[in-house]
């Protein structure tokens, strides 16, 4: 039943790495000679962005395709910019498909009745880049209006090959405001976690994907103590770190993320990874002239440091120190 899972361990082992690259642009960040090429084309402001997002994250995309089994844009910093943004976010996750990467659209969506399935028909292509404008393989989404707003998402993820990654307990200072607040003894994440593992239940097919299924959860690596719980709540549900990096979290703060064949989690770097060439040790021996070259050092090192701090080392036949 869990097509997503199957094709999504299927990659990870293939790759032998759980590392996933978000792609974050920001104009202010990007490397000026590609910002300039795309000044001297575009008509205006939107255009210019579009036109650099696109050329850095199809660039980005070639470099970690090799390394790495799945990429996340950030649909926002591409909507911001509007239709021309809009056009290119679809073109690079087009790019990434093409690649022969896992793509999952990070928009946090979530609405009831027809609206969610409407966002769910427009992002989820699952197995199929061309069922859906978006042709993604996966979508975040938000469940705080309930379950029954997550079952349109489910429904056509199911059909298509699809997965999902609902917020649970999130990465950001602030999540615990309404996330940490207790009802009937609990967290309000651990209800929602509760919903997450049910559904993945439901969708899993323990020998075709090995005990997943396509409901999967957001977890930050921020909140190392959580996540180990989370992982034990929710042994179905594949989950989604984000917090590595720039956020602040390492290695060993996403070890409760696995199972111990280094399956069950991806963990994201986006800025750490995108902007390399920006920090050192990369800076000075790339600059931004040669900032392919700093993000695939990053990548690498990231998948590195995982391998050997986390039961992914266990993907490449390594012992980790976790």
């Amino acid at each position: 039943m869990s097509e997503y899972a199957e094709r999504l361990n299927e990659a990870v082992r293939t790759k032998g790495t759980p590392a996933l690259v978000g792609i974050d642009p920001r104009l202010d960040q990007l490397p000026e000679p590609l910002v300039e090429a795309a000044r001297r084309k575009a008509s205006g402001p939107c255009e210019l962005a579009a036109m650099a997002f696109e050329e850095f994250a199809c660039r980005l995309i070639d470099v970690v395709a090799p390394l790495v089994p799945a990429v996340k844009p950030q649909a926002a910093f591409f909507e911001r910019y509007g239709p021309p943004g809009c056009r290119s976010l679809q073109k690079v996750i087009r790019h990434a498909r093409q690649a022969g990467l896992i793509v999952i659209c990070d928009a946090k969506r979530g609405d009831i009745g027809s609206t969610a399935e409407a966002y769910a028909d427009a992002y989820l292509a699952g197995r199929d880049p061309g069922a859906a404008p978006w042709a993604a393989d996966a979508l975040t989404v938000n469940p705080y209006l309930g379950r029954d707003t997550l079952d349109p998402f489910v429904r056509i993820a199911r059909e298509r090959g699809g997965g999902l990654y609902v917020l649970v307990r999130t990465s950001n200072p602030g999540a615990g405001t309404f996330q940490d607040r207790v009802s009937d003894g609990r967290p309000l994440y651990a209800h929602v976690a509760q919903m997450v593992e049910e559904l993945a239940v439901e969708t899993s097919d323990s020998a075709a994907s090995e005990g997943f299924g396509l409901v999967g959860a957001v977890v930050g690596a921020t909140y190392p103590r959580e996540l180990a719980e989370l992982r034990r709540a929710m042994p179905h549900a594949p989950l989604l770190v984000p917090g590595y990096g720039s956020q602040g979290a390492g290695a060993a703060d996403v070890a409760g993320a696995f199972r111990p064949d280094g399956l069950g989690a991806l963990v994201n770097s986006s800025r750490a990874i995108n902007f390399a060439f920006r920090r050192e040790p990369y800076a000075s021996q790339f600059g931004p002239e040669r900032w392919e070259e700093a993000a695939e050092a990053a990548a690498k090192r990231m998948i590195a440091d995982l391998a050997a701090q986390t039961a992914a080392g266990a993907l490449r036949g390594e012992t980790s120190n976790s």
